[in-house]
Order: structure tokens, then sequence, then C-alpha cells
């Protein structure tokens, strides 16, 4: 009978075990709860499960400490030669999910750690962002080329039907007639179109490509 009583006991200390396995604090040393990292010689303070939210990543593979054997300070802190500034961007990232970045800091820098530290989640981001401005910076507002053309009377229906795409009629000007044919004086006019012209990316302005079709 007794042995049968021990089997039992075992047997429920089993089941509590498993249910608080949470409970029971990891074995100090290899797997604490808090991490310290020395980046570039600045120490930062973080726990396991942040380094570990992105299962891929160098950090979380470092903290786990199975296939990277990193060297460690005096005190104890994984030691890793990268730039300091741009690591509280990334670690911040990996405690709240969001890309938070002081405005003269360079997206460039993040990109470039969060490559390093092998952050999917976040490459994705910082280059979104960084085409997003790239979008916004190209879209600069159009100059206005003006071109002013002579033309008789008669001929003013026939410009401004053959005008070509995107330039506009502006202005009209009789400047009187300056020949005579015969009896008839012919009115000249100058006449005042503008086309837009938009920036390219690369600075260049792109010039159009059609010239008013015009008879002078």
């Amino acid at each position: 009978g007794v042995r049968m009583r021990m089997e039992g006991r075992e047997e429920m200390q089993g089941a509590v075990g498993l249910r608080c396995t949470w409970d029971i604090p990891p074995p100090a040393g290899t797997q604490a709860k808090w991490v310290r990292l020395n980046v570039g010689g600045t120490v930062f303070l973080t726990t396991r499960q942040t380094l570990c939210r992105e299962q891929k990543s160098f950090l979380c593979r470092l903290c786990q400490g199975e296939e990277l054997q990193s060297d460690r300070d005096e005190t104890g802190a994984y030691l890793i030669d990268r730039d300091p500034t741009y690591f509280g961007p990334i670690l911040n990232f990996l405690r709240h999910g969001k890309l938070v970045l002081d405005k003269d800091m360079a997206e460039e820098g993040i990109l470039e750690e969060a490559e390093f530290y092998n952050i999917g989640p976040l490459i994705r981001i910082i280059k979104d962002r960084m085409e997003e401005k790239d979008y916004t910076v190209t879209q600069v507002p159009p100059k206005h080329v003006y071109r002013v053309l002579q033309c008789q009377e008669e001929e003013l229906t026939q410009m401004v039907s053959t005008m070509s795409d995107g330039w506009r009629f502006e202005q009209l000007v009789n400047i009187g007639s300056s020949y005579n044919y015969g009896n008839e004086d012919q009115t000249e006019f100058l006449c005042v179109v503008s086309k837009e012209l938009y920036n390219s990316p690369n600075g260049l302005s792109s010039e159009p490509t059609h010239k008013a079709k015009v008879r002078l």
C-alpha cells in the first residue's frame, strides 16, 4: 500500500509542476531574465523576452547563447561592436513595435543596424518610410516656362488649335498692324503661352518633348 501512495504523490507533484512552470525562476546566469548589452561602450539593460521578440535576430541568438559565443565585459554584459546611437531605437522597436526616431537621426543609419541585427519587420518599416520620403521630395512644385509667339490675326485660330499638349494659352497682346497687304491691314498679335515643367527626381528639369507647333 505504501508504494501506491508514493506513486500517487509523485503524480500530483508532476501535475502541479506542469501548471506552474512559468513561476519557477530560470536558473541564474545563463537564462537570467535581465540582459546587459555593451554596444560600442554604452550599456543597455533589457530583458531576454524583448531581445527574442524577433526570433531570427542576432540579438535573440546572442542571448540564448547557443550559437554565438560573444565576448563579455567585466560586468558580464555582451560586447557588441556597433554604434550605440542607433541601438536605442532598435531596442525600443523590439519593446513596443514602433519606430520612433529623433528628427536628426538618419534612417539610413538605423537601416544599417537593423540589417546587422537581422530584424526583418524593422527593415521593412524603414525602407517604406524612406520610399515615402523620396516620393514626397520629388513632388516639387512645377516651374512655369513662358513663350511669346508672334502671329497674324488669321493665324491665331490655327495656332491655338495646334498647340501641343501641356502648353496653355495665357495672354494675347494686340500690337497693331505692321503690314499693308493691298488695302487690307493685317493685325499682328503677340501670343503668350506657358507650360509647367516638373522636376524629375534627379534634379534635372524634364523639358517638354513637344514644342508648340507654330507657324511663324
